[in-house]
């Protein structure tokens, strides 16, 4: 089974892209961020018609995620349980379905935009809600993940010049400590480093050649519970989407589990 995360920002600037990625790769479960539409204007039906269903929570703007699935999507959960909200409204970052045998969130975490903003304290209160929401299927005996753009890189080595995030966010103590809380519930990075190559980033800035360069950070993350990791066959970022002409500023996060469907 070959599930993935990736930040498309814009679905419908991606789409071309998206639709021959999941053809090629035999993708079975995408778990989708930024997806920068309305759930009416989700590609649902080009979707369906290669043998895919979806999942959406999403209201325009910059915010949405979603599931896309052939092998089933149930129980589905749009939005996060006791989550907070920001300038009174409820942003729609997170979705969880049944996948066949797997229960999965796609979640896009809060950016917080600068330490000390009130952004910044939402991101941190939006991660302790996403702690609680998980823990039971996290201790539980399916396997669970919680995919998606974190906002936050777990470790030093996870972005590609430190000294240039000095008092910038993902990567303070206070972020790291709520994924810390998040793997404290049973959930383990099963993405490890290295993978096929020193830096597995999955995030370069448009900016300043910062692909070319490989000036990136590691924050799109999987997440899975004990029964997952323990089905995990192969990981890897896929790189060659992040090339050419359309591509998002985001490569997809790969992960085939050995399950039975």
């Amino acid at each position: 089974m070959r599930i993935a995360t990736w930040n498309v920002n814009s679905i419908t600037a991606r789409l071309p892209r998206l639709l021959a990625w999941l053809e090629s790769t035999g993708t079975d479960v995408l778990c989708v961020q930024e997806t920068k539409c309305t759930e009416e204007q989700f590609p649902a039906e080009q979707l369906r018609e290669l043998g895919y269903e979806s999942a959406v929570n999403a209201t325009g703007r910059w915010n949405g995620v979603a599931l896309i699935s052939r092998i089933g999507l149930t129980d589905i959960v749009k939005g996060l349980p006791g989550g907070p909200e920001y300038e009174g409204v409820t942003e729609p970052r997170a979705i969880a379905a049944t996948c066949g045998p797997v229960r999965l969130w796609s979640v896009y975490v809060p950016n917080g935009r600068e330490v000390g903003h009130d952004h910044y304290a939402y991101k941190l209160r939006w991660l302790e809600a996403l702690r609680e929401a998980v823990a039971d299927d996290a201790a539980g005996a399916r396997p669970f993940a919680v995919l998606g753009d974190y906002n936050v890189a777990p470790a030093d080595e996870d972005v590609w010049d430190l000294s240039r995030f000095e008092g910038a966010t993902h990567v303070t103590p206070a972020e790291r400590a709520a994924l810390a809380a998040l793997r404290g519930e049973g959930l383990s990075d099963v993405v490890p480093r290295p993978l096929k190559y020193d830096r597995p980033y999955t995030y370069w800035d448009y900016r300043e050649l910062g692909f070319p360069k490989n000036k990136g950070m590691r924050i799109d993350l999987v997440y899975g519970n004990g029964p997952f990791e323990g089905a995990v066959k192969d990981s890897y970022v896929d790189r060659e989407e992040r090339k050419g002409k359309g591509a998002s500023d985001h490569a997809p996060v790969v992960v085939d589990i050995e399950v039975p469907l």
